[in-house]
């Protein structure tokens, strides 16, 4: 055992100059998290949590910025363009791999350094707690019977809750009339005033309201039913063969260099452990997914292949 300690002793020795030699007094200011949807949605709880978590081990503070717009590609596109100097990081979503195939966003998934995937979620059917129909079945019929005028929120077009929403269309045979928002947020709040009849949003943007009497969900996309919603059915449960969601994890500039990478990552491990982040994906019902840069990197490329797919079949366009 004594043996075993010293040659890894030795290796971490000989590696750690290496690997920190060029990180100099990094970080010396403020690091800015880039959230590219509006406040309040499970993106921005969870790059707030994280944030937190991620405080305790680093000598500079992380700062969540607002910058939404464009299905994400606003503050990604802000992120991909700055200096790759470990000051601008972003929260990476799933849409990385959606908005490219839409001619929405100049860059791709690629033009990223991932440095972790943190959660990953499904999306799921959610209307008001007085709306007339209670199950998935229902729901459906009524679709149907409105000839395109049943009224389902997303977080905008392209995004993954409108490709939801759109895949459940071509499996049920049903149309519905898909209104965007800057945001799963926005789009929950435009339920709850009437405005819209559902949305197709992950469990942890409405966990709030539905435990508060304000929310119904009537089925998530999923292999397994959703934690904290153990009595809504999948829709494979109810026949309908559908599994979809989203990720949500850190990306730094392409050129970051790999020393303030791996410190990075090393930060986020230790952060996937805080109370604070654990406590608050556990309220919110935020999957816990964590993979490393390169399991998160296959996990990109093979979404990135399936969506541009599904959009093609689906004739999904900007």
């Amino acid at each position: 055992m004594q043996r075993r300690t010293l040659i890894q002793t030795a290796i971490a020795a000989a590696f750690a100059p290496a690997a920190f030699a060029q990180l100099g007094d990094y970080p010396n200011h403020p690091i800015e998290l880039v959230v590219p949807y509006g406040a309040g949605g499970g993106t921005d709880v969870l790059a707030r949590a994280y944030a937190e978590a991620a405080r305790k081990h680093m000598s500079q503070p992380m700062t969540v910025m607002n910058k939404p717009g464009a299905s994400g590609a606003i503050g990604w596109q802000e992120v991909v363009n700055a200096k790759p100097d470990g000051y601008k990081l972003a929260v990476i979503t799933v849409e990385l791999t959606t908005l490219p195939h839409m001619n929405m966003a100049k860059f791709t998934y690629e033009d990223f350094v991932p440095i972790a995937r943190l959660n990953a979620d499904p999306a799921a059917i959610t209307v008001k707690a007085d709306a007339p129909w209670n199950t998935i079945e229902e729901f459906l019929a009524a679709a149907k019977k409105s000839n395109g005028d049943m009224r389902v929120g997303n977080s905008g077009n392209g995004s993954i809750w409108h490709l939801a929403a759109a895949a459940l269309e071509d499996k049920s045979g049903v149309k519905f009339n898909h209104v965007p928002f800057n945001g799963a947020n926005p789009a929950v709040l435009a339920l709850l005033g009437g405005h819209i009849e559902a949305v197709a949003v992950s469990p942890a943007e409405v966990t709030a309201h539905v435990a508060g009497g304000k929310l119904k969900m009537l089925a998530v996309m999923a292999d397994q039913r959703a934690k904290g919603f153990d009595k809504v059915p999948t829709l494979k449960e109810r026949g309908i063969d559908l599994s979809i969601g989203t990720w949500r994890g850190l990306g730094a500039p392409k050129g970051t260099p790999a020393e303030i990478v791996n410190l990075l990552k090393t930060v986020t491990a230790k952060a996937m452990q805080e109370p604070v982040l654990k406590d608050t994906m556990e309220k919110q019902n935020l999957g816990v997914s964590f993979a490393d840069e390169t399991q998160f990197r296959a996990a990109m490329a093979k979404d990135n292949v399936y969506f541009k797919q599904l959009m093609t079949k689906l004739n999904i366009k900007a």
